[in-house]
């Protein structure tokens, strides 16, 4: 059977993203949560990529002592990255406006990073979806964050969303990563890890 090599592994998912949880039933795996608070600061000097990879493995620290032989820990984190500027999770409504406003007409790019650690090892991985707004009015937008109040997402919106079905022109790389996991990624590299 398909899961057969990952069924000797304990798979720890350390996100309270529901969208990532979705993610992982419906990729059929077996998972248990586990939570703690990392405050997530880094280096100034990085860019992009760097950053998601960075906090991933940051978010993978707290557990790094307590995790046993057969135990794989999945951490991750999302940028958005636009005008070499990491758009963070917006404090407010006016704030989530200006990063909206801000990728309206526009490329941006929204890297996620995957950290896998078991007792022995750790593995970073990371992919870049690019993705284009279309012109939004600004009418859209206050729509936008007053019904859907993505204050949780980075770059302050969620493609799946109403902003994402009205105002993405075009993508290039995985959907999925761009609601908060790169799937393909994360498939493979548990299949590989079990084999």
């Amino acid at each position: 059977m398909l899961f057969d090599h990952l069924k000797n592994f304990q798979i720890i998912l350390a996100s309270g993203s529901p969208r990532r949880q979705q993610f992982f039933k419906e990729l059929g795996l077996d998972f248990e949560i586990r939570l703690k608070p990392v405050e997530e600061v880094y280096p100034k000097e990085l860019r992009g990529a760097e950053i998601s990879d960075y906090l991933a493995v940051l978010k993978a620290a707290p557990f790094k002592n307590e995790l046993i032989e057969k135990e794989i820990l999945i951490t991750s984190d999302t940028v958005v990255w636009h005008n070499e500027t990491s758009l963070a999770k917006p404090k407010d409504a006016k704030e989530a406006f200006k990063m909206i406003k801000a990728l309206s007409d526009d490329w941006h790019e929204v890297i996620t990073s995957v950290c896998f650690t078991t007792s022995l090892t750790q593995k970073t991985e990371h992919h870049i979806t690019r993705v284009k707004f279309k012109p939004l009015v600004e009418d859209e937008i206050w729509y936008y964050i007053e019904n859907y109040k993505p204050f949780d997402k980075a770059g302050g919106y969620g493609i799946q969303e109403w902003i994402g079905l009205i105002g993405i022109e075009q993508i290039e790389g995985s959907y999925a990563n761009v609601v908060g996991l790169p799937t393909h990624i994360v498939y493979k590299t548990l299949m590989d890890m079990a084999n």
